[in-house]
């Protein structure tokens, strides 16, 4: 009897974890089903204002522009052309292609379809930063979900607000980080070629594919943008003439002088500009920091009055000395794990953020894997060193969010940045160390 009384007491715990359990799958897909209706109420209303913009005859900021692109490429005109010293559209030719096809449908219609595809970018990107940060592809951790998006908001609203790709360009380089996680480097290396076609800045990534060895991704980045800068355009534009058109694009991207970056004179040292480039030269040169505003009314913010060529030296080193950092802390490949992926991918993108000439503030949309490996950590309990600078870090994008344009000036977003390069730099390097002991501890008890 007393044997029966205790399996009845076995079947009725079992009975009670799986009720248990059955509760807490229950609760979560509640907390999931949640968590994706106030994405698309929120998605929806992003959407929803640039349309209205549009119906009320407003301001479309960079929407007039590639409705204007579209329809100059389907009349066969010359998209690269100088007006008031700077080229219209500044943007690889093949964005120029999908533009036109994207214009056939009205600047109306043009505009629904960027919203919807900026929308589909923000599921995907949360999704992907969800699941590198968690090493699990059917994560269901909200925090690392909800933290990472709200955390970047405002430069998600921006990138709808004046209709720029950047969360298109984040889902890209997410989605071949993911690749390169899962070993499909013939896919990694495409998605970033098309980013790089879409706004040129993503191709710096091949850099650290070269010194991965990730000879395949490399290889397909390298010929998959040759096919969309070159054959690609030769059917609508020909061949002679899609040559040109590079030829001049680059003539006219490729520039740096001491009156600005490229075809953005006005902006390219102003608070406007959080790169590296742009804070170092306006902190360190007396050069205007909002002559896009008020060319009559200049503003300096510069510590020190250095020549152009010191500045550059600058420069340099501090970019060499985060690129050095980055190669320092990077594991062997032999102790490689999806935790220390996640921090290598994120820390790829700070400093992608950072060295790149031109860095708006919807750039920075692409914080959101650095924040999702961040919360991540800290959930873990491993996250002391990225709290320490990420908090301060968090402090600095706060006070953008207060004083917009005096925290801007003085490079608020970068020196946010290279904080959370900083912290995450020391966690990967505390991982190296923790392998590299508990790899000798197994060799030893191996030989014993």
């Amino acid at each position: 009897m007393f044997r029966f009384a205790q399996h009845d007491r076995g079947e009725d715990s079992q009975a009670v974890a799986r009720s248990w359990d059955f509760n807490d799958r229950f609760k979560n897909r509640l907390r999931i089903r949640a968590l994706l209706t106030l994405f698309i109420a929120t998605a929806a209303v992003f959407s929803v204002l640039p349309l209205l913009h549009y119906f009320r005859g407003g301001h479309l900021f960079d929407y007039k522009l590639w409705y204007d692109t579209g329809k100059q490429v389907l009349a066969g005109d010359e998209i690269y052309f100088f007006r008031s010293g700077k080229y219209d559209f500044m943007y690889p030719l093949p964005c120029a292609l999908f533009l036109a096809c994207a214009s056939l449908l009205g600047q109306g219609g043009l505009i629904f379809l960027l919203v919807a595809i900026n929308s589909v970018a923000w599921f995907c990107s949360a999704k992907m930063t969800a699941t590198l940060a968690t090493g699990d592809q059917r994560t269901t951790n909200l925090w690392a979900y909800v933290v990472p998006s709200l955390l970047v908001i405002v430069y998600i609203w921006s990138t709808y607000h004046l209709g720029q790709p950047n969360l298109v360009l984040l889902a890209l380089m997410l989605g071949a980080f993911v690749a390169l996680r899962a070993e499909r480097e013939i896919i990694a290396g495409p998605l970033i070629a098309i980013a790089a076609a879409i706004k040129a800045f993503p191709v710096i990534a091949i850099v650290y594919l070269l010194y991965r060895r990730y000879w395949t991704a490399a290889a397909g980045l390298v010929v998959a943008l040759v096919f969309l800068l070159l054959i690609l355009p030769a059917p609508f534009r020909g061949f002679e003439r899609a040559w040109r058109d590079l030829e001049k694009w680059s003539a006219g991207m490729l520039k740096y002088s001491e009156a600005g970056v490229a075809q953005r004179p006005k902006r390219s040292y102003t608070w406007k500009n959080q790169s590296l480039v742009g804070v170092s030269n306006r902190l360190l040169r007396r050069v205007d920091a909002d002559a896009a505003s008020a060319p009559d009314q200049p503003v300096y913010v510069n510590f020190a009055n250095l020549s152009f060529p010191v500045v550059n030296i600058i420069v340099a080193s501090i970019a060499l000395a985060l690129g050095s950092i980055f190669i320092a802390v990077m594991p062997r490949r032999d102790m490689r794990t999806p935790e220390s992926d996640a921090i290598e991918f994120a820390l790829l993108v700070l400093l992608m953020l950072m060295i790149t000439p031109l860095s708006f503030s919807y750039f920075f949309c692409w914080l959101m894997l650095p924040f999702a490996v961040a919360t991540q950590q800290v959930l873990a309990g491993k996250g002391s060193a990225i709290l320490w600078w990420g908090l301060p870090a968090l402090s600095l994008l706060a006070l953008g969010l207060m004083f917009p344009r005096g925290a801007q000036l003085y490079g608020n977003t970068f020196f946010a940045t290279l904080l959370l390069f900083i912290g995450l730099s020391i966690e990967l390097c505390r991982f190296k160390q923790q392998e590299g002991e508990r790899q000798r501890v197994s060799h030893l008890n191996s030989e014993d």
